[in-house]
């Protein structure tokens, strides 16, 4: 008996040992199909990306039989062409027999016009040698002519006077008057302020590296390097254009809401001890549309880190609309409001039927954001949650009980969106929060689109340089102000102010400031022909 007992109690061991190698491989087998699931999903979403549109419009029909919901929206529109463009046609229409050209309405109204006539080289009958008259003419073409820029060198003399009479006076000192030369905006440097404001320009809006610029200016008669150009960027950065930043981040800190964005960037050169690989940032940050004049900002950093922001927004108190990453949370007296256009892209990124239902959520709010676009933000408030509040609540109670687990696409999107519930409610209850930050995106495009030409920074320096540049720029440009000619009279005007001692001044030299809009502004801004069509005259002065 003894003998048998023993058998049977190996007997159960090998069988409770074997259950185990069982459950054991069923787990394993369950945990490599979720990883072969989810590898699968991410070689779909690869692929889609390296060959797929890139477009985030929806390509399902709605209910409605609207073809796309995000049709007229910028904020989901698809990239600019930038290949092959199209070619400008000219369309006739027939009337009462009667072949008339469209007129061609490409250049501005205010550009130079200039009418070369032609006659018959005889005007007298073949018939009866009579004299002719003439009965009409007519347009038979009009063209755009190039005239380009010229360097010219303008040297400015300071004229001394005397008074001969008060010399011969022994008894007196003979007084003297001298003419007074304006300042220059960089002392002894040949670069004036028309000269300054294109290099400015072209960098940060026609986005021309300085090393390409020196071919170009080499044309018109300087001779440089781009050594000197970055020089002169940063020199007129720090000196002229910076004060006018800090006037325009003063004003920015009084709003109560603000966009903020980031993207890396390379500085060679950098003071941490890092290698010039390592990553550098750019941060954007921009006010909302309800709060007065557009204000937008960059600031170069060395990292990414939550110091950075608490840096740059000091005492600040009120929401900024950002997206889900870390740093933007636990600073005190400010509130985070999160962005449902990312929520949106990573259940696009699930491409399932579960991750269509979740965009499909998030399409019937921007629906309803389209139509309470033109409202004040206390109606938009009003709106919102009468409308909008129901589906955010109804999409976050699919999402809590729906079973996503993971690593898969659909489980980072599940989790993405219950980790910011407080922030993605946000918009909810101020009618001047936007539902997503992609302001802030739009916003930093001239960043992102600058550091695929100019590459990186040699020095932080003129990374900070940069950051202001930029900053004006895209303040003038989305004030309607011509960010060239607004250059052209800062650089002018600042050095001959006593701004450092009376910083009120700088508040007219802010690019929504009324005498800036009547000077600079682009619907009135004139192009005359005789100069240049584009900049002008370029002067150096000695």
């Amino acid at each position: 008996m003894n003998g048998l007992g023993n058998a049977f109690s190996q007997h159960e061991k090998v069988i409770q040992l074997l259950e185990e190698q069982l459950a054991y491989t069923k787990q394993q087998n369950q945990d490599l199909s979720k990883q072969i699931q989810a590898l699968t999903e991410q070689v779909r979403y690869l692929t889609k990306l390296l060959y797929g549109s890139k477009t985030e419009k929806t390509k399902y029909n709605t209910p409605d039989g609207q073809a796309s919901l995000f049709e007229d929206d910028p904020s989901f529109s698809e990239p600019e062409h930038t290949g092959e463009q199209s070619q400008q046609t000219v369309s006739y229409t027939v009337v009462r027999g009667i072949q008339k050209k469209k007129r061609n309405d490409s250049l501005h109204d205010d550009v130079e016009v200039e009418a070369v006539h032609y006659h018959p080289d005889h005007t007298v009958c073949d018939c009866c040698q009579h004299q002719m008259i003439e009965i009409g003419s007519v347009v038979v073409r009009e063209e755009a002519v190039f005239i380009p820029a010229k360097m010219k060198k303008v040297q400015h003399i300071e004229h001394a006077y005397e008074c001969k009479r008060c010399k011969s006076d022994a008894s007196q000192a003979a007084q003297i008057k001298r003419g007074t030369a304006p300042q220059a905006a960089i002392q002894r440097s040949m670069a004036s302020p028309s000269v300054l404001a294109k290099v400015i320009y072209d960098k940060f809006v026609q986005y021309l590296p300085l090393y390409r610029q020196v071919k170009e200016w080499e044309r018109y008669g300087l001779n440089t390097n781009d050594k000197n150009l970055s020089n002169w960027v940063i020199r007129a950065s720090s000196d002229w254009l910076l004060p006018i930043y800090e006037q325009m981040k003063a004003a920015m800190m009084a709003k109560s809401i603000l966009h903020v964005d980031e993207t890396y960037g390379q500085i060679i050169n950098r003071s941490d001890g890092k290698s010039g690989q390592s990553h550098a940032y750019n941060w954007v940050y921009r006010s909302v549309p309800s709060q007065g004049p557009a204000i937008i900002l960059f600031q170069s950093a060395l990292s990414r880190a939550r110091s950075v922001l608490e840096d740059f927004l000091g005492t600040y108190s009120g929401t900024i609309i950002c997206d889900g990453y870390s740093a933007y949370g636990k600073i005190e007296g400010i509130s985070f409001a999160n962005c449902w256009a990312h929520v949106r892209r990573y259940w696009l990124k699930a491409d399932s039927k579960h991750g269509k239902t979740g965009v499909a959520y998030c399409d019937d709010l921007y629906r309803l954001e389209r139509q309470f676009r033109s409202l004040s933000p206390s109606k938009r408030r009003k709106q919102r949650q009468k409308h909008s509040k129901p589906i955010v609540e109804k999409f976050l109670a699919w999402v809590e009980t729906s079973p996503f687990f993971g690593k898969s696409a659909l489980a980072k999107a599940a989790d993405y969106t219950l980790n910011r519930v407080n922030g993605l409610k946000a918009f909810l209850y101020d009618g001047r929060i936007e539902i997503d930050n992609n302001p802030a995106e739009n916003a930093i495009r001239p960043n992102v689109i600058g550091r695929k030409n100019w590459l990186f920074s040699v020095s932080e320096a003129g990374a900070k340089a940069n950051a202001i540049c930029l900053s004006l720029a895209e303040t003038a440009k989305a004030n309607g102000v011509d960010f060239y000619q607004y250059l052209v009279k800062v650089l002018t005007e600042l050095p001959n102010l006593d701004i450092y001692r009376n910083p009120d001044i700088l508040k007219r030299y802010l690019p929504w400031a009324k005498e800036i809009q009547a000077a600079c502004a682009r619907q009135i801004a004139v192009y005359s022909m005789k100069k240049s069509v584009v900049y002008g005259y370029l002067s150096c002065a000695l």
